[in-house]
């Protein structure tokens, strides 16, 4: 049986615009840009500016720690001198059910949240940040849970209980609704006004006037929700465009004859290996005993794997689903290519910066391979081609975007592509998806990237790799994050300083 459920993606576009009065005659009358907001901190315009980069935290407890508050201390640091948070998704495990957002967000960042001092006070779908958190959606926000699963945890029966293992996996009862939880505690969920409430609500929080029409104003401690599941603002000459790479990241299905046919029978194989392998770890599950220190380290990593094992699942089911109907968000992705056109041609703009969960370039153990991985490449591909096609031309020295962030893989990694024969060239990208959840290794194949297409070839070299590392009482759990300044000047200069907290031998470093 499955642990999870994805949502189709036509479901995640048409539930998220449901969500937000989605080109509603009372936002298009207004001229209102849906997809824009202002963050109004008396700061924008400044050219020097720092934020910090979290992703993949929404962990809950952890036996022998919190990962997830270590790093949020770490951050409290920071907190005076940076202007805002970007989250690269997974904001909550394992299914972005809303019962888990207490444990999984408020209280870990209580400090960043009015109210914070009595965290059991704040609601979910009320929270209001004094300091900025830009979050973008990563798969798990989106996941439901099997019914059967959801019946038995509210009758207080362990989910592993059916597998026979020890292992607590935050499930809660029921998933996140396909995102529903999500858009409650971070969108300006304006699905439950009436006309006339929205009305008011439009005119009192659409009130700043950029290039593209009127938008949503973030005001810190006072209104802070975000527009859409994808969003553009612009900070310092620099505009950020949040993605939500969930609605491109469907794989092609491998047809059944010709050439698929080979290709169909060895994910099917594999597809039987990793069932055998999940059975096996699931099986060593039962004999460790939770409340023993080095035990329960050691259910973490087997969850952590048996993860790993059902993500790839999934992409193998989707890949062999030839009746299914391979959907692709255009609407978002054709947003995404106008929207950089048009940043490039404002000489407001001095940089860009793009952040979303799936990463197309990645050196974790598992992603590398995985048909979404190759979809996400792709589509961004196609619209970063067409982008250099309009533009031409770009200065000397300059790439299509400054900064690519992205998230879930659980790991801090540092990539350069080199000449990819498209427009996504010699770009920096960095993944930033260990501030909290169990983390991953680094792929055997080693630093390098290769595709191979008429023939092999290099895309990229990973320069650094933060990630778990050594064996049994040797093993090195390094969480973190990342602070970004933002230098004057044009272009731009970005200095990224990574920070950790690393759990090694059941003690804490810095």
């Amino acid at each position: 049986m499955k642990f999870v459920q994805d949502p189709p993606i036509a479901t995640k576009i048409s539930k998220m615009k449901r969500r937000v009065h989605w080109q509603d005659p009372l936002m298009v009358t207004r001229n209102i840009d849906q997809t824009r907001f202002v963050l109004d901190d008396g700061n924008q315009d400044n050219p020097e500016f720092s934020f910090l980069v979290i992703g993949d935290s929404g962990s809950g407890l952890h036996h022998g720690g919190l990962p997830q508050r270590k790093i949020a201390q770490q951050m409290l640091q920071h907190r005076d001198s940076s202007s805002f948070i970007l989250h690269t998704g997974d904001v909550i495990y394992l299914v972005g059910s809303r019962e888990y957002y207490p444990d999984n967000f408020i209280y870990p960042y209580r400090e960043f949240i009015v109210g914070g001092e009595h965290p059991e006070k704040i609601a979910y779908d009320k929270m209001v940040f004094a300091k900025p958190i830009f979050p973008v959606l990563g798969n798990h926000d989106y996941y439901d849970l099997p019914p059967v699963y959801g019946l038995l945890s509210q009758l207080a029966l362990p989910i592993g209980r059916l597998f026979k293992s020890k292992i607590d996996w935050n499930v809660g009862w029921h998933g996140s609704f396909q995102g529903e939880a999500f858009a409650e505690a971070f969108l300006d969920y304006t699905k439950l006004l009436m006309n006339n409430e929205l009305a008011h609500h439009i005119d009192r929080h659409y009130r700043s006037n950029t290039d593209s029409g009127r938008c949503l104003t973030y005001k810190p401690k006072e209104f802070t929700r975000l527009p859409n599941r994808y969003y553009t603002f612009r900070y310092g000459g620099i505009d950020f465009f949040a993605l939500d790479s969930n609605t491109f990241n469907d794989p092609l299905p491998i047809p059944q004859t010709g050439q698929g046919e080979e290709a169909r029978r060895n994910l099917s194989a594999q597809y039987n290996e990793l069932e055998n392998k999940k059975e096996k770890l699931l099986a060593t599950t039962s004999s460790l005993e939770p409340d023993n220190p080095d035990d329960s380290q050691e259910l973490d990593d087997l969850r952590t794997k048996i993860e790993q094992i059902d993500e790839t699942l999934l992409d193998i089911e989707k890949q062999l689903d030839t009746g299914r109907s391979r959907d692709r968000d255009l609407e978002q992705l054709n947003w995404l290519k106008d929207k950089l056109i048009a940043s490039w041609q404002s000489p407001e703009v001095r940089g860009r910066v793009i952040y979303f969960h799936h990463p197309p370039y990645i050196t974790e153990s598992s992603k590398w391979e995985q048909a979404q991985t190759l979809a996400v490449r792709n589509n961004l591909r196609e619209v970063f081609d067409a982008v250099a096609e309009q533009l031409g031309d770009l200065p000397a020295g300059r790439s299509l975007v400054d900064l690519v962030l992205n998230g879930h893989a659980h790991c801090l990694e540092h990539l350069v592509t080199v000449d990819t024969g498209h427009a996504d060239a010699n770009i920096n990208w960095l993944v930033c998806g260990g501030s909290g959840y169990s983390l991953r290794r680094q792929r055997k194949e080693g630093t390098e990237l290769k595709e191979t297409y008429s023939k092999e070839r290099t895309v990229a070299h990973s320069k650094l790799f933060v990630g778990r590392s050594g064996r049994g009482s040797k093993k090195h759990r390094p969480y973190s994050f990342l602070r970004i300044d933002v230098l004057e000047g044009n272009p731009p200069k970005f200095r990224i300083r990574p920070f950790v907290s690393e759990l090694y031998q059941h003690q804490w470093y810095e």
